[in-house]
C-alpha cells in the first residue's frame, strides 16, 4: 500500500491560504484519479479540488470551514485498491469559535466573488480592528509588503495612503487581509494619510476619508425574526461592492440604443454560425466588438488610477459578470480581447460563463480586467446603476433588448410609429477622473457603432 497527502493547493501566487468549504467524500469512500474530493474557496476563486490519486480515503485532517495554509496536508488516502484503513475513520473536530471566527475571515475578491454550497458557520462577534503595531523592521519594506498582503490589498493601501508595515493582520503569519484594510479604514485609520488640500483655501476644512464613511450600528434581531449567517460568497461580495463605492465616485448616464438593425443581422447569420462554430450567438459577443473598439478612441474608459497617476492600459481585458445559482456573482475576464474575433468573442464568453457555474474557474480567470460588462436585462431589468469594480474607471450595464413603438421620420419628414428593438445601456464611470461630457460621447461613440454594424456583422 502507499499512502498519498492530500494538500491545499496554490491556486495562484499572491494566495497564501484557503478555506475548505466543503468535503464531497467521506472517510472510506473510494476515489479515481481526477474525481474532486472537495471544495476550496480563496480570495480570489472558489474551486473544486480532484485527487491526485485513485484509491480510498483514510483520513480527513481539515474540517470544512477551516482555513489553512498552501500545502497543508488536509488528507490521507491509500492507492491500494481494497485496502483495509489502517486506522478507524477520522473526521476532524469543528473548528473551536474564535478559530472559526479567524477562518471565516474574507479576503479580497474581484468584483462578484463565486458562491459557495458549504454550509454557513454560525454567526460570530465582529473581530476587533487591525491594531496598528509599530514594530522592529529586520527586512526591507518591499519583502514585508509581499509577504504580508495580497496584490489587491496593496493597491487598496497605496490608494489610501495606508502602510501596510505598520498593521497587524489576522491572516497566516501576521497578513494583512483585506479585511483587516477595511476595517482599519471604517475606524478612521487613515484619517490623516488621506486629509486633501480644500479647494476653499487653508481656512477652510480639509476633506477626509472617514468623513464620507461612517459605520452604520449592529442591527439587532426581533422576536420571530430569522437570523442566518452570511454565507462566505455573500461576505466577500459585500465586502468588494463597500469598498468599490468608496473608492470611486460614481455617476452613472443612460442611453436607448437602437438595435434594429443588429437584430437583423444576428438572425441571418446565426444559423450558420452556430452550425459551423458549435456556439450559440447572443448579442453579447457584437456588444464586446463594440465597446474594445470604442474603448480604443476613447483611453481613459480602460484606464485605472494608481495614487495620483492614470495608468491607460493598452490591453483590452473584458469582465463579463456572471449570476450564480442560488445565488452569488462572479466576474471572470476574457483576456485580450481585442485579439478575439466575434466566434472567438462567443466561445470565450461561453465557456467562461459555463465553467463559472461549474465552478472550474481559475483564479487568473477572474484577475485583471480593465472594463466590465454586466448583462442583467437577460433577468428583465429595464436599466441599473452598475458599481464600478476596484482598479477599473467605468462599466457597462445591459438592459433588456425588447421590442419597443418608436417614433421614426418617414420618406416625406413625416413622423410614423415604427416597432424598433432597443435597449437602456447604463455606463457608471469614476468622476474623479472621467468627466461627464467624456462619459456621454463614449456612448454616443457606441451607440452609432451598434446603431450602423456592417451587414454581414463584425
Amino acid at each position: 500500500m502507499a499512502r498519498v497527502e492530500i494538500v491545499m493547493p496554490q491556486m495562484g501566487e499572491s494566495i497564501a491560504e484557503g478555506t475548505l468549504s466543503r468535503w464531497l467524500k467521506k472517510v472510506g469512500d473510494e476515489v479515481k484519479r481526477d474525481e474532486p474530493i472537495f471544495e476550496i474557496s480563496t480570495d480570489k476563486v472558489d474551486a473544486e479540488i480532484p485527487s491526485p490519486a485513485g484509491g480510498v480515503i483514510t483520513e480527513i485532517l481539515v474540517a470544512e470551514g477551516k482555513t489553512v495554509a498552501v500545502q497543508t496536508v488536509v488528507a490521507h488516502i491509500e492507492t491500494e485498491k481494497g485496502a483495509a484503513l489502517a486506522t478507524a475513520p477520522s473526521v476532524p473536530a469543528a473548528p473551536s469559535e474564535s478559530a472559526a471566527a479567524t477562518a471565516s475571515a474574507p479576503s479580497a475578491p474581484p468584483p462578484g466573488a463565486p458562491t459557495s454550497t458549504a454550509p454557513a458557520a454560525p454567526r460570530q462577534p465582529a473581530a476587533a480592528p487591525a491594531s496598528v503595531t509599530h514594530v522592529p523592521v529586520p527586512r526591507s519594506f518591499e519583502e514585508r509588503v509581499r509577504t504580508r498582503s495580497s496584490p489587491l490589498v496593496r493597491r487598496m493601501a497605496a490608494e489610501h495612503g495606508v502602510e501596510l508595515s505598520v498593521l497587524s493582520g489576522s491572516g497566516i503569519a501576521g497578513r494583512v487581509t483585506k479585511k483587516d484594510l477595511v476595517t482599519f479604514l471604517d475606524n478612521g485609520g487613515a484619517a490623516t494619510a488621506l486629509a486633501m488640500p480644500s479647494p476653499l483655501g487653508a481656512s477652510a476644512p480639509a476633506i477626509t476619508f472617514s468623513d464620507a464613511h461612517v459605520a452604520a450600528p449592529a442591527a439587532a434581531p426581533w422576536p420571530g425574526d430569522v437570523v442566518e449567517p452570511m454565507t462566505k460568497i455573500r461576505r466577500l461580495t459585500s465586502d468588494h461592492m463597500a469598498l468599490a463605492v468608496r473608492v470611486a465616485t460614481h455617476v452613472t448616464t443612460v442611453h436607448e440604443v437602437d438595435l434594429t438593425r443588429l437584430a437583423r443581422v444576428r438572425a441571418r447569420v446565426r444559423a450558420e454560425f452556430e452550425a459551423t462554430t458549435g456556439q450559440k450567438l447572443s448579442y453579447l459577443p457584437f456588444i464586446i466588438h463594440a465597446v474594445i473598439a470604442t474603448l480604443k478612441r476613447h483611453p481613459i474608459m480602460n484606464a485605472v488610477v494608481s495614487g495620483t497617476d492614470i495608468i491607460y492600459r493598452k490591453r483590452y481585458h473584458i469582465g463579463i459578470a456572471v449570476a450564480l445559482e442560488p445565488t452569488g456573482l462572479i466576474v471572470p475576464v476574457i483576456k485580450n480581447a481585442e485579439d478575439l474575433s466575434l466566434s472567438g468573442l462567443s466561445k470565450a464568453s461561453n465557456d467562461l460563463a459555463l465553467r463559472a457555474r461549474t465552478k472550474r474557474l481559475n483564479p487568473a480567470d477572474v484577475q485583471d480586467a480593465t472594463f466590465t460588462i454586466s448583462n442583467y436585462g437577460v433577468f428583465g431589468s429595464i436599466f441599473g446603476t452598475p458599481i464600478i469594480p476596484v482598479g477599473t474607471t467605468s462599466i457597462l450595464g445591459l438592459g433588456a433588448i425588447e421590442k419597443r413603438p418608436k417614433v421614426m421620420p418617414g420618406p416625406d419628414g413625416e413622423d410614423t410609429i415604427a416597432i424598433r428593438t432597443c435597449a437602456y445601456f447604463a455606463f457608471s464611470f469614476d468622476h474623479k477622473v472621467v468627466d461627464g461630457a467624456d462619459a456621454d460621447r463614449f456612448m454616443a461613440d457606441l451607440r452609432k457603432t451598434l446603431e450602423n454594424i456592417p451587414d454581414t456583422g463584425f
